[in-house]
């Protein structure tokens, strides 16, 4: 039996969460001196609604070594034998590490164990490592081997194609995410930078002037990008505006010739508090 686990930044529904039996360890939020666990003590739409209010910018945790093993421990106990954690971008967090301590934990403590654990490093972020671990679920549900899923994932992690473009910048400001300068010259020309991910870190890779234009690059990006046979299913973010995420599956639909699934997910607290409200991204992989 295999068991996938996943930190809170994989943004996933908790409705696919229990439907795929994954497993999440959650990253802690300080909102003004009081610590929460995202997907735990607080869920996005409250965090949404209290966040421009803020006197101070909240800061994320990762995840504790501890935290990952003792989810791996209850897996074990509950007789699953293999298991595969994937991690956000190491690049941006440390949770990959505390994955890997986790790993090295469980070995010290049961020396020579049978027990198979692979922790990687997913070179994602939010609905990117949300989509790879999608992915592996519904390989597991087909009756793929554990060595299968996870030769896959491997090979694959580094082309999960990542689109994000923010309405407010300042949150990525203060996350430091992009310069004062880039981002005082996108509000003089209302320009909305479209960020991707770079050798595991997030990196500006074009700017747009409006929400029409950003939704337009996005559909022409996924027609010139996307791998027809590996892309079997396409993952579309939003933070606090959902009909901004449905604007861009309807021009997914007219525009293009996928014939996959498109899901509409929430971005998290962990993932909003660096992007901020009217945030929209869409994930999906593309060729090698």
């Amino acid at each position: 039996m295999i068991k996938i686990i996943a930190d809170s930044t994989c943004d996933l529904s908790n409705e696919v969460l229990e439907m795929h039996d994954i497993s999440l360890a959650s990253l802690t939020i300080n909102i003004e001196g009081k610590v929460y666990r995202d997907r735990v003590d607080i869920e996005p739409d409250e965090y949404y609604g209290m966040l421009e209010a803020l006197s101070e910018h909240p800061t994320t945790g990762m995840p504790s070594p501890t935290e990952y093993l003792s989810i791996i421990k209850e897996a074990i106990e509950a007789g699953y034998r293999e298991i595969l954690c994937i991690c956000m971008s190491s690049g941006t967090s440390g949770a990959y590490q505390s994955g890997v301590l986790a790993k090295d934990y469980f070995y010290e403590e049961y020396p020579g164990s049978s027990i198979k654990i692979h922790v990687v490093d997913s070179k994602c972020m939010s609905h990117g490592s949300g989509w790879l671990i999608m992915k592996s679920a519904l390989m597991r549900e087909r009756g793929a081997s554990f060595g299968e899923i996870v030769e896959f994932i491997e090979k694959y992690k580094v082309n999960v194609k990542h689109f994000l473009s923010v309405d407010d910048l300042n949150h990525l400001i203060k996350s430091g995410r992009i310069t004062n300068a880039t981002a005082f010259l996108g509000k003089i020309l209302n320009l909305k930078p479209i960020m991707s991910m770079k050798q595991g870190k997030g990196a500006i890779v074009g700017k747009e002037r409006g929400q029409k234009r950003v939704l337009k690059h996005y559909v022409q990006e996924f027609v010139n990008r996307y791998d027809k046979d590996i892309t079997e299913f396409v993952i579309i973010g939003y933070t606090s505006d959902i009909s901004i995420a449905e604007e861009l599956k309807v021009k997914m639909e007219q525009d293009t010739d996928f014939s996959g699934d498109i899901y509409i997910m929430q971005m998290g607290v962990s993932v909003g508090t660096h992007v901020g409200l009217g945030a929209i991204s869409m994930f999906f992989v593309e060729k090698r």
